[in-house]
């Protein structure tokens, strides 16, 4: 999954060139941090990592960059999932042009596992119109640089219990049942993604009519 990010921001030239090829920061090994990679094929195609805020627990790359704006929320009693460090193999994502939606299950999924009031989405400005029609997020903060890249992101927010069943009734792949979350992130979890990764082709006609 490093390598998948290191050639990723790569090909945009996000990163600089490093030796070991890989991108990984001290966010990945948090105690409140889930790393997935999705597979079509026995192939890794893509990747995505996410973090469970909780007022008792507040580390993660959003709060670090944001935290006037976040503290507030959490210091309210909510609870937040900041997924992040969203990359996909070019070919594959040729492939399959819903591979983005089949990789953002895995925190949508999550959503219902954490209970969460918020999910963050900290995105470059030209990707926030996505966020905006798939997770109806509204926009928190003004662009900031952000660990390690060479562009600006803008922070955006969803607000679950206002948009999570309209979101479900739009896109039913997002939908799980409890086994599926408990093996996902369960404290015996993580299990292989043979559980999710079998969506790809299904989420792409639903995905596409909407």
């Amino acid at each position: 999954m490093y390598r998948l990010r290191y050639e990723a921001y790569r090909r945009e030239e996000f990163v600089p060139i490093n030796g070991d090829e890989v991108v990984r920061d001290e966010f990945d090994d948090l105690p409140n941090a889930y790393c997935y990679g999705v597979y079509i094929d026995g192939e890794l195609v893509s990747s995505v990592r996410f973090h469970h805020l909780t007022p008792e627990f507040r580390t993660s790359p959003s709060y670090s960059v944001f935290p006037d704006i976040l503290g507030p929320i959490l210091d309210a009693g909510a609870t937040i999932l900041d997924p992040g460090r969203f990359t996909a193999d070019y070919e594959a994502s040729l492939a399959y042009p819903a591979l983005p939606y089949l990789t953002l299950r895995l925190p949508t999924v999550a959503v219902q596992y954490f209970n969460v009031r918020y999910v963050l989405s900290t995105v470059r400005r030209e990707h926030a119109a996505f966020y905006r029609r798939v997770y109806r997020s509204e926009q928190l903060g003004e662009e900031r640089l952000y660990h390690g890249l060479s562009f600006p992101m803008v922070l955006m927010a969803c607000d679950i219990p206002v948009m999570y069943e309209d979101m479900l009734r739009r896109y039913p792949f997002f939908r799980s049942t409890p086994d599926e979350r408990q093996h996902l992130f369960g404290k015996h979890g993580r299990a292989p993604l043979s559980l999710i990764k079998s969506s790809a082709r299904q989420a792409q006609p639903d995905a596409e009519r909407v």
